[in-house]
């Protein structure tokens, strides 16, 4: 996450550099930067999902093609939570609130939403993992037990979303 941040403080032009130095700015330019940052890190994220999306669907053909049309209900549904996931993702509330903005994320809460999205990452390698197991156990019995295991991962990944969002709206109940 520091090299995103530095990336998008590095990049400020030259007013944002002189305004730095106004007492009080400098609080509110951080806060814009953390804010850009957390939209480059989701963005990143819900590519990668939407990466995991599009092999999950290629691999659908594969499984009709053989011959395991029941389990295909199944490896749409791996599909359909990994393209809503990344499209929540993308959407997300950004993880540092603006002055005027109706809900307000502290630096504690912000702290664990980039713990969130560390585990999102984490969490793309294992259903990569998974996809790989899953393409090689096509056409044997091992097939339905891998389906289940990405489905297990694409599920963590929503529930962990959903934990992500918890943490945004407590901060508006403050």
């Amino acid at each position: 996450m520091s090299d995103l941040f530095e990336r998008v403080t590095g990049d400020q032009d030259i007013f944002k550099k002189i305004a730095s130095y106004i007492p009080g700015f400098k609080g509110y330019i951080e806060r814009q930067n953390r804010r850009a940052a957390d939209k480059l890190l989701r963005e990143q994220v819900s590519l990668r999902y939407t990466e995991l999306y599009n092999r999950a669907s290629y691999l659908q053909k594969d499984i009709a093609d053989s011959g395991a049309i029941p389990l295909l209900d199944d490896a749409e549904a791996i599909a359909t939570k990994l393209r809503t996931f990344a499209d929540k993702i993308k959407t997300a509330s950004y993880g540092y609130s603006g002055f005027f903005d109706a809900v307000k994320i502290n630096e504690e809460e912000l702290a664990q939403l980039y713990s969130f999205d560390a585990a999102f990452f984490e969490l793309a390698d294992q259903i990569a993992g998974g996809l790989d197991n899953l393409e090689a156990s096509i056409g044997s019995d091992g097939l339905k037990a891998a389906i289940r295991s990405v489905d297990t991962l694409a599920r963590q990944a929503v529930e962990t979303y959903e934990r992500r969002y918890e943490v945004i709206t407590a901060g508006s109940r403050q």
